[in-house]
């Protein structure tokens, strides 16, 4: 068993989104991506399937053609090569992300 410390919100140099990977296996991938209210959430799709948990803060989030509000315990799936992104954040957002399979960084579009 590995204890992990995650779902804190910690921002990336100069108060920009920061993505931090926690854990790898080959089938699975998990971290933790923390966006400043009013950054800009800049990622491209990716070739696996992802899931978002969110822990902390509020924004937007549009995949797939359809945009929803986010906050505390939202819940999102986004099938691998999918543009998507956050937006319109309004509190620091501090979200779960996990890949399956792991995230190999290569671009998905």
């Amino acid at each position: 068993m590995d204890v992990i410390d995650c779902g804190s919100f910690r921002p990336g140099p100069g108060g920009a989104a920061d993505f931090v990977e926690q854990l790898r296996v080959p089938t699975l991938s998990f971290g933790t991506y923390s966006i400043p209210a009013g950054a800009a959430d800049d990622q491209s799709p990716h070739a696996e399937d992802e899931i978002y948990v969110v822990s902390s803060g509020r924004g937007r989030f549009t995949s797939g053609g359809r945009t929803v509000d986010v906050g505390p315990g939202t819940a999102l799936f986004v099938p691998a090569r999918e543009e998507h992104r956050f937006h319109d954040v309004t509190e620091d957002l501090a979200v779960l992300v996990f890949f399956a399979p792991a995230y190999s960084g290569v671009p998905g579009s």
